[in-house]
């Protein structure tokens, strides 16, 4: 009983939370109904005993990305009113989201209570060991494709977003090492010209 009130009071908190994000007029407002969210969903993780990915929302989302959210919401002067423009014409098809959304939540717990994945054996060592022995056994190759196809994409990122500036000055280390010291100096015999010099008054 002490569950279902839980799930009811944290999941009430998830979706109040998430209808104020896109209602709210002050963006900073939105990004802290955000972390409200997001906190109220690791919640409803921890009681699915799934603590890793609760640790995860809370740590990179709300941690990280949510912060520099906030940051970038504060230095900007961002036009609420043009933004706001035509946010009421995308409401049928929201609609039919939310719609498909409910419908598949639905078919889901009419198969069974969502306290049966929290009344599930725990494995030993928690979520976390479980989930680091599933990817370091049986999904170790999908893992290594993955961190991969990421390393591909950073570094075709970089590729593309790279110019070179032609009135900017770059160092060569090569050129530097391989210089010998009479490159550096040069000493250069000038003979002087008769009537240059000039008497001191």
């Amino acid at each position: 009983m002490d569950q279902t009130i839980l799930f009811v009071v944290f999941a009430a908190c998830t979706l109040t939370a998430g209808l104020l994000v896109i209602t709210v007029r002050n963006p900073v407002h939105a990004v802290l109904f955000l972390v409200l969210a997001f906190f109220s969903a690791a919640c409803l993780w921890m009681q699915l005993r799934a603590e890793f990915l609760a640790i995860v929302l809370i740590l990179v989302y709300v941690g990280a990305v949510m912060v520099l959210f906030l940051f970038v919401v504060m230095m900007l002067d961002i036009n609420i009113d043009r933004a706001r423009e035509g946010l009421w014409s995308h409401l049928p098809a929201a609609l039919v989201v939310a719609i498909a959304i409910a419908l598949q939540l639905w078919l889901v717990l009419s198969h069974g209570s969502w306290q049966s994945l929290a009344e599930a054996p725990a494995s030993k060592g928690g979520n976390t060991a479980a989930l680091g022995r599933l990817t370091f056994t049986e999904y170790l190759l999908p893992l290594q494709v993955a961190g991969a196809v990421l390393l591909v994409a950073i570094i075709a990122a970089i590729a593309l977003t790279l110019r070179q500036r032609k009135d900017a000055r770059h160092q060569s280390p090569a050129s530097q090492v391989a210089v010998r010291a009479s490159d550096r100096l040069r000493i250069i015999q000038m003979p002087s010209e008769p009537g240059q010099a000039t008497d001191a008054h």
